[in-house]
Order: C-alpha cells, then structure tokens, then sequence
C-alpha cells in the first residue's frame, strides 16, 4: 500500500499584477482538508482562460496568481475521509475544484451549475505548479491507454465541447457542425464523429479542410463565402461555435433544421444579434454551454479512450511557461500549448 505524503510548500509560476509575466513562487498549502487530494502535477493545459484570468479581463482575478485547470498529475496525498482515489492513481483536474454538495443541482449531478462552484484557479491556486489540491470529486481518473500530454486539453477544451454533444441529444442520426477549427473546434470534429454523427466543418481557414477531414469532418464549408452558407440553409440539428470572434449569427441561425440549436461555447467580443422570428417559426434555440459535471469528465475521457481521441498538443518546459503563453496570444500553437514538469 502506498503511504500518503502531503507537501509542506507547493513550488509554482504566478502573476504578480494583471499582465504581469509569471515568476517563480512558493507558497503552503495548509492542513489536507478530510475531502480533498493532492496531485503531483505532470502535464497542464494551456487555456486562453488562463490569459483571461492573467490580465485579470473578467475582474475575477486575485494576486499573486497561479494559473491552470488542464491539470494531468499523480495523487500524492487523500484526505482522511476519501475512499475512492489512491495514492499513486493517475487523474485529471478540469476547470473545477470544488462546489457545495448540498444545492439542487450538486445532487443531481451537475456541479459545474452550482451557484458555490470554486474553479480551479479562480480564488485558489491553479495548475503552473508542481502539485494542486482539489475536492476528490474533481480529480478524474484517467483510462491507461490516453496519454497525459494529449488528455490535458481535453480537461477544459474537450469536455467544453462533449458536454453540449452529449446533453443537447446528438445521435447517429444528427447533423452536427463544428464552426472553427482550432483548439475546442478539433475535439469539436473527434467527439461529433465519435458519436456517429455527419459532420460539417465551418472554418475561415481553407487551408485546415485536409485535417479537418481526417479529424472527422464529412463535409467543408468556407465561411468566408456567403454563397457557401446559403447551401447549407436548414442542414443542421446543432451547430456548435468554438471561436471567440464575432460571427454572422443570423446567417447561423438560417443553416438550423426546424429544431435545430446553435450553442455558443466560444465568447465573441460584441453580443449575439438574432431575428426572433427564424427562432419562432422553426422552434429553433440559440443556447450556451458551460464546461460539464465531474460524471460528464468520467464519461468523455472513456468515450476518449475508446475512440482514440486526443487534442494535438504542443508540449514547453514548466518554466518556459511565459514563451508558450505568448504564442498562444499570438495563435502560433496547432491546436493546444501544454506545460510539462
């Protein structure tokens, strides 16, 4: 049996101010709470959350600040009272370290909807790290045969993007299309495909049709041709917005099948301007997605593991963590940035 060794000091990366660079940075963790684990992180994410959460865009942030919730690690530590993960068991952490338990929707399973949820680096120290306590509830186990640099992303990324698959109904039957492939958009395609759907990919870059394809995309539509938009009118039973620009949002709405949902999970920058009537008249919906409950994480990373589904990763140093983050600023990263220690 392995023995349960807490750390005295976790050694991490953390912002100073909002856009400041991350800098070396140590701090305790305090007593091991009866519920929680600790996790010698080995891989994490980088998320364009994190750079939100640097520059302190949202007004949420606290400093010094330690970024990341696509964490892939090893449980170093249980709390007295945790029964169902092991020292040495391997798990990921997503965008959530905890929430209350007791509210309606904890006890039905959906905590990422609980109005007490704490994220994972929001009000508590996050992933540039070499170790992270969260609530066990949160510390997924991962499937053997995924690897930890391909799973991290899937952690926020992947689960971004399974959960409204998943809990909007997509079937075999389903017509799914994917706008934006880049790093929600490419799990987007692999999931869809995954879950026996005809695929359509919906892109401005031209360029990406072949590895679209090969993701799992059956069709190719330039979004920059309005005529191409036309042609798909009514085609699809969901669409689902991966990218964080404005897009022509009625010219969406009009590709939905009577029915048919458009789900945001990208943030534009301006608000989302519709005609009430295309929505009326084809009981069409226009709705968002938030990351998705610890049982939907369980569910994706076997789904993931099944299918061989994995984000196609960029792997930097820990401590070059400032590096990856720039190039991800400047979209230079096909698809996802991770950190390793």
């Amino acid at each position: 049996m392995k023995t349960s060794m807490a750390a005295s000091e976790i050694h991490g990366l953390a912002a100073h101010a909002a856009g400041a660079q991350l800098v070396p940075y140590k701090y305790e963790p305090g007593p091991m709470q009866a519920n929680e684990v600790e996790v010698r992180i080995s891989h994490c994410g980088i998320c364009h959350s994190d750079i939100h959460l640097i520059d302190n865009d949202w007004g949420l942030s606290r400093y010094p600040f330690v970024p990341g919730h696509e964490i892939v690690g090893t449980v170093s530590a249980v709390g007295a009272g945790v029964r169902d993960r092991a020292v040495g068991q391997r798990v990921g952490i997503g965008w959530q370290a905890d929430s209350c338990g007791i509210c309606e929707w904890c006890k039905q399973g959906e905590e990422n909807l609980c109005a007490d949820a704490q994220p994972t680096c929001v009000g508590r120290n996050g992933g540039y790290a070499d170790s992270v306590r969260v609530n066990a509830r949160f510390a997924i186990p991962v499937p053997e045969v995924l690897q930890s640099e391909n799973v991290a992303p899937l952690l926020c990324a992947g689960i971004t993007v399974y959960s409204p698959l998943r809990n909007l109904g997509v079937r075999p039957a389903s017509r799914v299309g994917i706008v934006g492939i880049g790093g929600l958009g490419h799990l987007g395609l692999q999931f869809a495909k995954a879950f026996g759907a005809e695929v359509t990919a919906l892109s401005t870059s031209t360029d990406k049709e072949a590895e679209a394809r090969r993701l799992g995309a059956d069709h190719f539509v330039n979004t920059r041709d309005n005529g191409g938009l036309k042609k798909i009118a009514g085609s699809f039973d969901l669409l689902l917005s991966t990218v964080s620009a404005d897009q022509d949002w009625p010219a969406l709405v009009a590709c939905l099948r009577p029915k048919g949902t458009l789900c945001v999970v990208g943030v534009p920058p301006s608000p989302i301007a519709v005609q009430a009537f295309p929505l009326i008249a084809g009981k069409r919906s226009l709705a968002g997605s938030n990351s998705g409950s610890p049982q939907d994480l369980h569910e994706m990373l076997n789904v993931a593991a099944r299918h061989s589904i994995k984000a196609i990763t960029e792997r930097f140093p820990m401590a070059k963590a400032n590096e990856a983050l720039l190039r991800v600023k400047k979209n230079q990263v096909r698809y996802r940035a991770v950190l390793a220690n």
